[in-house]
């Protein structure tokens, strides 16, 4: 009876850890790494066709991205999960398909061009509809039976829709054990979803500590009245406020908030100013939360339902469906809140609002999450004066703000208090899903505050259930930066390289033209008309 952490051991993402009990092996989450990555991960030291199943957490991608891999390496098990997981994972695993497929594109045309193979994405669409024929979706706080004779329970814990912690009882030799996975715990007080709530307790606890050495700012007051605060003063003189948002979650936090203030009146300059959502997954994922049994939200969200109003919809609001829409929100001057993804900046169309927002001084850019260290939203939060967008450099005079009390994870007090209410708490603790600074802290926080043993794992290390000791104690390993020719660091963004590829593309068009001497006339006039075309468009 064994448990080897893999992922998020001293990093926030990638959250990956693996259960051993009579033989029977298990995942807790297959999480993707993001930003920057600071340790080597041990590879999954068994075969993943031999994992009899994986208990999902929630739907973020640090947690789930690495699932339809697993699939196409030979996981064929079952995926537990709750029902609104099942459903964002759906939408968000299928938007990480189509980018792996942009970025494998790009690569094979390097790769080609200097006599090499062409480079397969990691996973694509296939595997993802494979891999979600896999799920099975449990409620709250009902006992399933595993595969292998394992139980496990999911716990609301007011992270994201679907959210969730997960008791695991495990049985070898007549000797149960019960370990708890907290999953990410959410913060507090926020809409739509309710929070965190409270478990029994188990033998042992994997604890995340993205927050694990700090407390949250306060709000500035009322933190509808905050937002508020930065509308109003971004209108004023003529600007705009451009939020980058995570499309799962805080997009829809975001649109609840803006509902209220335009309920109470808190912009009078402009009651009526439109609100742009550019980002068809944050659409998609609007829609799951409308969709979904009103059980998952907290009483608040659930009387305006019971009323008939949708709390997260305004007469104001207007999707982005085509690029095209996209474009056209910066050709129109007036003031306004565009809300687009990702949230940390490294992808998707926020890139675009921002090389055409950064640099107007009248323009508030809105920070409303976490901001891991090596985004692009960590630099323009850190106050870098400039970043380059698209190959172009692009100064940052605008406003930079944070939106204080919009994480959606709890603090340290938060983490530490959520541990306290348990009945019978842990006597071990591994803290995991934080920077060495903050699982650091959190341990020994732990340690001092309530006298448990607490442990902050390096990916590798194996500790033994039934003897409480540990098996083998990894250490880090940093990650070496690989380099190209120059200096230049190999690792690019997910937007860079998806820039590369439509430069790639362009001079591909080039070369087809030049080969179309001597073609008919007709023909030449067609494909003419048809470049034309798409010049037009996005001049």
């Amino acid at each position: 009876m064994k448990v080897t952490f893999i992922g998020a051991a001293h990093e926030v993402t990638g959250s990956c850890t693996l259960i051993e009990s009579s033989g029977v092996y298990y995942l807790v989450d297959c999480g993707m790494e993001q930003g920057k990555n600071v340790y080597e991960n041990i590879p999954l030291p068994v075969a993943p066709s031999e994992i009899a199943a994986v208990i999902l957490t929630h739907a973020h991608i640090d947690h789930s991205g690495m699932l339809p891999k697993l699939y196409r390496d030979g996981f064929r098990g079952v995926i537990y999960s709750t029902e609104a997981t099942r459903r964002l994972a759906d939408i968000m695993l299928r938007d990480t398909a189509h980018i792996e497929a942009m970025e494998a594109e790009w690569k094979s045309r390097k790769s080609v061009r200097s006599g090499g193979e062409p480079v397969l994405p990691m996973y694509d669409i296939n595997d993802v509809i494979g891999t979600m024929k896999l799920f099975r979706g449990c409620s709250y706080g009902v006992e399933v039976l595993v595969v292998g004779g394992v139980k496990l329970r999911f716990f609301d814990i007011g992270h994201l829709l679907g959210s969730a912690c997960v008791e695991i009882k495990l049985n070898e030799a007549g000797v149960e054990k019960t370990i708890i996975f907290s999953g990410d715990v959410g913060n507090t007080n926020h809409p739509i979803i309710r929070d965190p709530q409270p478990i029994y307790g188990g033998d042992y606890l994997v604890l995340e500590s993205t927050y694990g050495n700090r407390l949250h700012l306060p709000p500035e007051g009322d933190p509808y009245e905050e937002l508020a605060g930065y509308i109003n003063r971004a209108f004023d003189r003529g600007g705009s406020v451009i939020i980058p948002s995570f499309a799962v979650g805080r997009t829809q936090e975001l649109l609840y908030m803006i509902r209220e203030i335009k309920l109470k009146g808190l912009v009078k300059s402009r009651p009526n100013f439109p609100v742009y959502l550019d980002s068809p997954l944050a659409k998609e994922a609007t829609e799951i939360f409308m969709n979904c049994d009103p059980d998952y939200f907290d009483g608040e969200m659930r009387a305006l339902i019971d009323a008939g109003v949708n709390p997260i919809w305004n007469d104001d609001l207007i999707f982005s469906e085509t690029a095209e829409d996209s474009k056209r929100i910066n050709t129109d001057m007036q003031p306004k809140v565009i809300i687009s993804a990702s949230g940390m900046c490294e992808a998707g169309r926020i890139r675009h609002h921002l090389k055409h927002n950064l640099w107007r001084p009248e323009n508030i850019i809105l920070f409303a999450g976490y901001q891991s260290a090596g985004t692009l939203g960590r630099t323009i939060l850190d106050g870098a004066r400039s970043v380059k967008l698209f190959g172009e450099e692009v100064a940052i005079r605008a406003e930079i703000c944070s939106l204080h009390g919009t994480s959606g994870h709890a603090d340290v007090d938060g983490l530490t208090g959520w541990y306290e209410a348990m009945k019978k708490r842990p006597g071990t603790v591994f803290v995991n899903h934080g920077d060495t600074e903050s699982c650091e802290a959190l341990r020994d926080r732990l340690i001092e505050q309530f006298g448990c043993e607490a442990i902050a794992p390096f990916s590798g290390t194996v500790f033994d259930l039934m003897t409480n000791e540990i098996v083998y104690d990894a250490v880090g390993v940093p990650v070496k930066e690989q380099k190209e020719k120059g200096g230049k660091s190999a690792s690019t963004t997910r937007a860079e390289k998806i820039y590369n590829t439509l430069v790639e593309t362009a001079t591909e068009l080039l070369a087809v033209a030049k080969r179309c001497a001597g073609r008919p006339n007709s023909e030449l006039a067609a494909f003419t008309s048809r470049i034309r075309e798409l010049i037009n468009k996005y001049r």
